[in-house]
């Protein structure tokens, strides 16, 4: 899981909309739960606003854990997305998560990923313990940084409470995903013993898709990492370097992973 970690970080848009009067934020774990938990982050509204606010997620190969803070009842899972996925959220709201990095949900908690891709469902329905949890120990004042503190400590349980396998064979396919960019054919270049039925049946479990749509999304968020402007980005011209033929071939392939083009993203 230390591997993962190393190789892989997860990138979600800042919200640079209404203003100011959205904010959100990330605080990274404690380093024991690290290898599993890259992140808890706040999606929440200064004052109420005028109209509805729709949320992107965009495509980050994670699971996560979020609800709203107001109403920690509300809690939901959303699983590995093929595309970007936009929520309806309201005028007001305070939104906590806990992002996942590839792998670890499923390990925690043994559900199978492909059970929960592509779409949000109620956590009730998923793991009840974590649900009961939450709804019992998060209170409606309690502020970002002190939820972030009770997260870390009830994850550090969950950990300490798992007897962690992981197929070496399946985390060398990861490794050269990452080590590639994303940038490979999945049929010829993931030899590492697993034959392609393997492959399939484990990706679907810990990912939630398969090999290939997961190193779809690790070369667009290879491309969100390096931080291009418009003008590298048309100089440069990085999306050569991880397999897109042209121009229009990676503009179609980031809006669908993002929402929007590559120019209105990094603008």
């Amino acid at each position: 899981m230390e591997t993962i970690r190393k190789y892989y970080k997860p990138i979600q848009p800042t919200v640079s909309k209404n203003d100011g009067e959205i904010t959100y934020q990330e605080i990274h774990p404690k380093n024991e739960i690290q290898n599993f938990v890259y992140c808890f982050w706040q999606l929440k509204t200064k004052r109420k606003l005028s109209e509805d606010f729709n949320y992107c997620v965009v495509s980050d190969g994670c699971i996560d854990i979020f609800f709203d803070n107001k109403q920690p009842e509300e809690s939901f899972v959303m699983g590995f997305c093929r595309k970007f996925t936009e929520f309806n959220i309201g005028k007001e709201f305070n939104y906590i998560g806990i992002r996942f990095l590839p792998t670890a949900f499923p390990i925690l908690f043994g559900i199978n990923a492909k059970k929960l891709s592509n779409h949000s469902q109620e956590l009730k329905n998923i793991n009840p313990e974590i649900y009961n949890w939450i709804c019992s120990e998060i209170k409606p004042r309690t502020s970002f940084e002190d939820i972030s503190k009770k997260l870390n400590k009830k994850f550090l349980e969950v950990i300490h409470n798992q007897n962690i396998e992981l197929d070496q064979r399946f985390l060398n396919s990861l490794i050269l995903i990452f080590q590639k960019k994303g940038f490979l054919d999945t049929e010829k270049d993931l030899d590492t013993g697993l034959s392609a039925r393997q492959l399939r049946r484990i990706f679907d479990y810990y990912i939630g898709t398969t090999a290939k749509s997961f190193s779809n999304v690790i070369r667009f968020q290879y491309i969100l990492n390096a931080k291009p402007s418009q003008q590298s980005l048309k100089n440069n011209k990085l999306y050569f370097d991880v397999g897109f033929f042209d121009q229009a071939h990676f503009i179609k392939n980031f809006k669908t992973f993002y929402g929007i083009t590559p120019s209105e993203a990094f603008r």
